[in-house]
């Protein structure tokens, strides 16, 4: 063989093994990103009891000072006598006079109960009750990726953005994507 044309088989040898190893190199080497597909956020709701109060305006009856309404059947009586004792003549007097009592009386007490009804006195009151107040807060992110052919699922804790950084062919989950 000819000096120059082994000169030329060895160069053409190179050139084909370097052509080929980066061509090699090429078709075996791993992506440099997995594909973000689907991100879905994962929440946490807690509910933390308040007490709400306010002050509300109670109407009741007023405490009464005679239950028996005694003054009222007393005054209503006399009143009532006067004027049957007004009235009668004779012996018919007295029996006016005692009627009118009896009715007076009855008149009195009744009066007397239709006042202490309508006797009210207004007070102001707290009072409270316990509300719930809710708060949602993000507890991380379910994450559809695909990496080449193949599709998976992670969970995060922060969202990754439109791609996932790949390093020797495992998801780099804590290093920023660009």
């Amino acid at each position: 063989m000819n000096k120059s044309m082994l000169t030329g088989v060895i160069a053409g040898a190179v050139a084909v093994t370097a052509i080929g190893g980066v061509a090699g190199y090429r078709a075996l080497k791993e992506p440099e990103f997995a594909e973000v597909l689907a991100v879905k956020p994962l929440t946490e709701t807690t509910k933390t009891p308040k007490e709400v109060c306010s002050d509300v305006a109670v109407t009741e009856q007023a405490p009464v000072k005679d239950p028996h309404r005694i003054a009222g059947t007393a005054i209503g009586a006399v009143a009532g006598g006067v004027l049957g004792h007004q009235i009668g003549g004779g012996s018919g007097r007295d029996l006016a006079t005692v009627a009118g009592a009896a009715a007076g009386g009855y008149a009195g007490h009744q009066v007397q109960k239709s006042m202490q009804e309508k006797d009210v006195v207004t007070r102001t009151e707290t009072r409270c009750k316990t509300v719930y107040e809710s708060h949602t807060r993000t507890i991380g992110y379910d994450v559809r990726y695909r990496l080449g052919e193949k599709e998976g699922q992670v969970r995060m804790d922060h969202q990754p953005g439109p791609r996932i950084p790949v390093k020797d062919g495992e998801l780099q989950l804590d290093a920023p994507a660009f």
